[in-house]
């Protein structure tokens, strides 16, 4: 299993109490569109991101974050540098 895929694992396991349409989840699945996370769930999953990888996530980067791909891909490059 690489990084990436085990970052995509956490993420699932992070998005599942937020995922009320119990949409499946996939690297294509949008957080605003699909799941229709407000900004109370995405504090929550900011909160479940940096507590479960030990990181910091730069608020510049939220704009670039669609989909769960995304931020796996975001959390990949700030676990890795």
């Amino acid at each position: 299993m690489t990084e990436y895929d085990r970052i995509l694992a956490d993420l699932y396991k992070g998005l599942t109490p937020l995922n009320k349409g119990n949409i499946a989840l996939t690297e294509n699945t949008e957080l605003l569109g699909d799941l229709d996370l407000d900004s109370l769930k995405t504090m929550e999953l900011l909160l479940f991101v940096e507590d479960s990888f030990d990181i910091s996530i730069p608020v510049s980067i939220l704009p670039d974050v669609k989909t769960i791909g995304d931020l796996a891909l975001q959390i990949e490059k700030i676990v890795s540098a």
